[in-house]
């Protein structure tokens, strides 16, 4: 039988917000003491030997708290489980920032059964903050509640997006700002999907968009952004607004083709 939302959730909160924190702040030490790298999809996806260290912790770490539960991960976890309960872990989105030594890198877990995501948790390092939600109990970041902005005008609305790895996407993505970048009061592209749908949870920017992204990236934030207040689609392209401008930003996002 498939486990139902409710209190639990909140368990699976506490659990996701402990390690990702945890594991979090353990990966900014090694990314300090150094680290190996390489490419996957193209030359400028990048993984890390910490990318790959953390996923195994998250998973390590939650298998020993619930060991009959499933899971999938960015870096090649994939399990199916018997408890109707499932995962999903990207153990450092944004990975170039990190790279780099860029802000903008966040550990994020969800967990869901067969029909929603149930909790989620992402952990940001650099500003050592802790965004989490648990479903139809509201979202908090450092265990405070937030709420997504008020802003009723897409011409004054500051919007987060990412680009994909693959050079040809990137091309429409490009054009696609076009038409969207004079419309609205700024773009912002900070670093992780995770990240910039916890940014719009938190009223840190006013919607996002990207295309292409996996379920990995977006699980989390988006129930984040959404129990934040924020209207959120989830799909081939994932979008979180505040619920104002959500209806504007929507046809913006159908007129530029995104």
């Amino acid at each position: 039988m498939t486990p139902t939302p409710g209190a639990e959730s909140e368990s699976f909160r506490a659990l996701a917000e402990t390690i990702a924190r945890e594991v979090g702040t353990e990966a900014g030490r090694r990314r300090r003491e150094g680290f190996e790298w390489s490419t996957k999809s193209s030359s400028t996806d990048v993984v890390t030997e910490i990318d790959t260290w953390a996923e195994d912790q998250i998973v390590a770490r939650i298998r020993a708290a619930r060991p009959n539960d499933g899971f999938i991960g960015e870096e090649g976890t994939n399990h199916a489980g018997t408890s109707g309960i499932r995962w999903i872990i990207d153990p450092i989105d944004g990975t170039t920032n990190l790279l780099y030594d860029i802000p903008g890198w966040a550990v994020s877990i969800a967990v869901a059964n067969t029909d929603q995501t149930l909790a989620g948790a992402v952990h940001d390092p650099i500003r050592n903050e802790t965004f989490s939600a648990a479903s139809g109990y509201g979202a908090t970041r450092n265990g405070e509640s937030i709420g997504c902005s008020t802003a009723t005008d897409l011409s004054t609305a500051l919007v987060g997006t990412g680009f994909a790895y693959l050079a040809d996407r990137r091309a429409v993505q490009a054009q696609c700002l076009t038409i969207i970048l004079p419309v609205i009061r700024d773009i912002r592209r900070m670093g992780g999907a995770a990240l910039d749908l916890c940014a719009v949870a938190c009223g840190r920017t006013d919607a996002c968009w990207e295309r292409g992204l996996s379920v990995w990236d977006s699980a989390a934030g988006a129930l984040i952004a959404a129990e934040a207040g924020a209207v959120v689609t989830e799909g081939e392209l994932t979008w979180a607004a505040a619920p104002r401008i959500a209806d504007a930003f929507a046809q913006l996002l159908d007129d530029a083709g995104a």
